[in-house]
């Protein structure tokens, strides 16, 4: 495993990862009285009568607040709202560097579920989309779904939504290479936090019918009586009762748990060409090399990027705020993630680019168990996924924009440099 290097990484945050710019000239006296008084006060009133115009006079068009509390940062754990600003600044930069996204970063000294969607929905009129981020189970359930409720403009938290898009997107390919149905397979997610509970229902959307779920005391069956509603959804009458019994014939494996929970044993009890992803970070549930001592067949992913398959959410969130950014979306649906998965799925189907091979050192890769979705880095990702997002938000009738042309809009992303 790479180690990290303390003292270069703390350097490299030393005054903080983000700043603001100044996108109109600012030179004159003339310029300052177009920025502040007396000219401000034109946009001011436009905005006052009719409150949509803040999308283009302002810069709430592009504007997403990056939001947490620092209950679930990282492998961190609850680690408090200030220790988690970094994070939150990191996030910002991925938002600009691959979706061309401004991003500020709130952090919110609070853990009361309805003080702070009441803060957030106060904060709404700035921002044209919100990114929760690192809020704990199971109160970021209550928080995104009430906050929904309560604001215009797109909501998500991310941990939940950006994993199951892009392992979704890698259990779309995963599926064609092994031969298999989603609805046929029998999937086994361990860990049934945000990200977990989020996967699960992206599966079912996706076709799974076969999910079992497990958490720190085990699977999740209706048996059990300390289950939260988000679990309740998924307990099965079954007489599996450890991750030892259902991984016997699973088709899938899904982690989100804690490192080394899977063993070598478990992996051979698997079906013909299984699919695990051990999401651990930065040590996985298993290793694929663990996985390669016992089988041959198995598509495997983890959460680094040393190894094929990276699960990364830097896949998702730029992209599914660009296109609900640019047609002004009132909400993130459910068909526009699952929009974003197949759009992911279908580009890691064709050719890669020579950049991307160059970069990874590898001439003949190609689509197959070891590249099952694209790299963050692919040029072709900003276009095809936010693309894919717009439309399904205008397809869904949530978007603003009504006049929408899907093809001009992607020659127009492919068009930009970042």
């Amino acid at each position: 495993m790479a180690k990290v290097n303390v003292e270069a990484a703390l350097k490299y945050h030393i005054g903080g990862k983000i700043g603001t710019n100044v996108k109109t000239p600012c030179a004159t006296a003339e310029d300052l009285a177009l920025a502040y008084t007396p000219g401000v006060a034109e946009p001011c009133k436009v905005i006052e009568g009719d409150h949509e115009a803040a999308f283009k006079y302002t810069n709430k068009a592009n504007l997403v607040a990056v939001i947490t509390n620092g209950t679930a940062v990282l492998g961190l754990g609850d680690i408090g709202a200030i220790a988690g600003k970094p994070v939150m600044e990191g996030k910002a930069v991925l938002f600009k560097k691959f979706g061309g996204v401004d991003a500020f970063d709130i952090e919110i000294d609070e853990k009361d579920p309805k003080k702070i969607i009441e803060i957030c929905k106060a904060l709404a009129p700035t921002f044209g989309g919100i990114n929760l981020e690192d809020i704990k189970a199971p109160e970021c359930f209550e928080i995104e779904r009430e906050l929904q409720k309560a604001v215009d403009i797109p909501v998500m938290h991310d941990d939940q939504h950006g994993t199951a898009m892009i392992t979704g997107a890698g259990l779309i390919n995963a599926a064609l290479i092994s031969g298999k149905k989603i609805e046929d397979m029998k999937i086994v997610v361990s860990g049934s936090g945000a990200a977990g509970i989020a996967c699960a229902k992206m599966y079912q959307n996706l076709g799974a019918k076969h999910i079992i779920m497990l958490d720190s005391k085990g699977v999740i069956h209706k048996g059990r009586t300390d289950l939260t509603e988000q679990k309740k959804e998924f307990a099965l009458d079954t007489a599996d009762r450890t991750l030892e019994d259902a991984m016997k014939g699973a088709d899938m494996f899904l982690g989100l748990s804690k490192p080394g929970v899977l063993t070598k044993e478990m992996v051979k009890t698997m079906a013909p060409h299984p699919i695990i992803f051990a999401l651990a970070n930065p040590v996985p549930e298993i290793y694929p090399s663990e996985v390669e001592e016992v089988r041959n067949d198995a598509i495997v992913g983890t959460g680094r990027s040393d190894f094929a398959n990276q699960i990364n959410n830097v896949l998702g969130f730029p992209y599914i705020f660009r296109g609900a950014l640019d047609v002004r979306a009132k909400k993130i649906t459910e068909n526009m993630k699952i929009a974003a998965a197949r759009a992911m799925a279908d580009l890691a189907r064709e050719e890669v680019p020579a950049e991307i091979r160059k970069m990874l050192g590898k001439d003949n890769l190609k689509f197959s168990k070891d590249y099952v979705i694209p790299n963050p880095f692919d040029p072709r990702v900003f276009a095809v996924i936010s693309t894919a997002v717009a439309k399904a938000a205008v397809d869904d009738g949530v978007a603003r924009v009504k006049e929408f042309d899907a093809a001009t809009y992607k020659k127009n992303l492919e068009a930009k440099k970042l």
